[in-house]
């Protein structure tokens, strides 16, 4: 099995996607759901190149890393893409996570709106 694998840092964090393409690309029979992550590198453009690799060899390719509790998970690579900013590379990949697994964090505004009224 392909894999990029993350080597050092922090856990990544992932981003609830409610695009219906990648909600579409779920051929499992398990529930999974789309979730984004953006991660720093330094060679975007060869990791979306494995990507295309392995999709091109109908290999599936995996997100390998360590969890908050330092545990190793993995999660299918869906979309892959690389953006160059003043800072570097930064790799978008849209995964799945199981469903079963999966905690949401919801902003709900409020700190921006208390800050806004401090300053009144």
């Amino acid at each position: 099995m392909e894999k990029i694998t993350i080597i050092e840092g922090p856990p990544p964090l992932f981003e609830q996607v409610n695009d219906g393409w990648a909600m579409g690309l779920n051929e499992s029979p398990h529930v999974l759901v789309p979730a984004l992550t953006r991660l720093r590198t330094f060679n975007g453009n060869a990791l979306v190149e494995r990507c295309h690799r392995a999709w091109n060899s109908k290999e599936p390719i995996h997100l390998h890393y360590r969890n908050d509790m330092g545990l190793e998970q993995t999660a299918p690579i869906l979309a892959a893409r690389n953006v160059e900013t003043p800072e570097g590379h930064v790799l978008l990949l849209w995964v799945y996570l199981d469903k079963e697994h999966v905690e949401y964090e919801f902003d709900d505004g409020d700190d921006d709106a208390e800050s806004d009224n401090d300053n009144l």
